[in-house]
């Protein structure tokens, strides 16, 4: 499992200015917006933006937020995982 660390608006593997992998969000009062998805190539197909989207959730359930998402990537994800449905929000 790859170490997910939390930035300025975003999860992130690796470095913050050239991360190896990322996902971007917006906030809005208490909805987090993800935006983007991405995986350098050298680390796809190791479930790495699964894990970035868990994180948001994570993040989502401790502060008590809702998640939507305009990533496709991220939106199916999380409208694929019911686990994940307590912080999606419905719209």
């Amino acid at each position: 499992m790859a170490e997910i660390k939390h930035g300025n608006n975003k999860f992130y593997v690796g470095d913050e200015t050239k991360p190896d992998a990322e996902m971007d969000y917006t906030m809005n009062d208490d909805v987090m917006t993800i935006t983007h998805t991405g995986v350098d190539e050298s680390l796809r197909g190791q479930g790495i933006a699964k894990q970035l989207v868990e994180a948001g959730v994570n993040y989502a359930r401790e502060n008590d937020i809702k998640i939507l998402a305009t990533c496709p990537f991220a939106k199916q994800v999380l409208e694929e995982t019911p686990e994940y449905h307590d912080v999606l929000l419905k719209g």
